[in-house]
């Protein structure tokens, strides 16, 4: 099994195969955006940097950097062919490579949607970015894209045209979730709350009974049963980027009525998953067995195989530069 772990400014790719983790450190110094990964290799986007990739978790390399621009925010790899690499940019604009990131090819219809003009990012408002691409494990053709901030968008036909803004989407979606044993289910993690699909995006549920923070920043679905839902939230933008404020919540059960509770070390269940003051936003991921999730912030790395009623923290080498650093991408390949 590896895990890469994203940070602010720095990637561990943590291996384990006989119970004993060894970390390697890699692409320090840059400022990371995003991270995605296969069996076969890691992609990790960064703003000032483009993309790089790995193909052993130690030794890091750009690829795209005569098509790509610097600012890379978000990348996926394809559930179906883990040659195909889809990545995201600062301003908004999508790019697809069949080859793992030899070639590339824009997708230019992204750029020209009704919506387009009205997409701005407050810290920066003369600009956008694409924050999240999910890909169907279902079907190979519909991809999911959130624009941060202004939009979510569907496409059928691999992202040659788009449904722009589908009825009762979210318009700051910061996370976007799909599961394989659920077609046409789509969960979304954003800065106006929750949201839930079950027909390919088309519309939108928000089940928020028992959601007390509605800044959702990250949303991992249990391998196991796609009714079991874990989301990470805050108050609002502020803590969950600088002052440090966040909390887990689970939900089990579909449907609106369906409600969360929050868990992690001050609730009833969750024990050994810090929450709270002092915790910057928590990047979750799902992982290979039914039940187990796993989870990255400032205080650690962290999984738990009951889908959140008690939590281990990993045993990595963690650098102290980390411990007020906000997590910015997490994956698990590997059994």
């Amino acid at each position: 099994m590896t895990v890469y772990a994203a940070m602010r400014d720095g990637v561990l790719a943590t291996e384990s195969d006989d119970g004993e983790w060894r970390t390697t450190e890699g692409l320090v110094e840059h400022r990371i955006e995003c991270l995605d990964a296969a069996a076969e290799h890691a992609f990790c986007g960064t703003f000032e940097s483009g993309l790089h990739r790995t193909i052993d978790g130690r030794s890091w390399e750009r690829v795209g950097a005569e098509s790509l621009p610097d600012a890379v925010t978000a990348v996926r790899v394809s559930p179906h062919d883990p040659r195909e690499v889809w990545v995201g940019t600062e301003p908004s604009r999508l790019f697809k490579s069949p080859d793992a990131g030899k070639t590339w090819r824009e997708l230019p219809a992204l750029t020209s949607l009704p919506s387009a003009d009205e997409w701005s990012f407050p810290p920066r408002p003369s600009t956008h970015h694409v924050r999240w691409i999910e890909l169907d494990p279902t079907d190979p053709e519909r991809v999911y894209v959130g624009i941060e901030a202004g939009a979510l968008l569907v496409s059928e036909d691999g992202g040659e045209t788009w449904t722009d803004r589908p009825e009762g989407s979210r318009r700051d979606n910061h996370a976007l979730a799909t599961h394989p044993d659920a077609p046409g289910r789509v969960y979304s993690a954003a800065g106006d709350g929750y949201a839930e699909s079950t027909d390919g995006g088309l519309a939108w549920e928000h089940p928020q009974e028992g959601l007390e923070h509605r800044y959702v920043w990250s949303v991992a679905v249990d391998p196991g049963d796609p009714d079991t839902v874990l989301v990470a939230a805050a108050s609002g933008a502020n803590s969950a980027h600088r002052v440090g404020e966040s909390y887990v919540y689970r939900k089990r059960g579909g449907g609106e009525d369906a409600a969360w509770r929050r868990i992690g070390d001050e609730y009833d269940s969750g024990a050994g998953l810090p929450t709270g003051q002092g915790t910057y936003r928590y990047v979750l991921s799902a992982g290979r067995e039914a039940g187990e999730f796993w989870a990255l912030s400032n205080t650690g790395l962290f999984r738990t195989a009951d889908a959140g009623d008690s939590w281990e923290r990993v045993g990595v080498a963690w650098p102290d530069r980390f411990d007020d650093a906000t997590a910015r991408g997490l994956a698990v390949v590997g059994e």
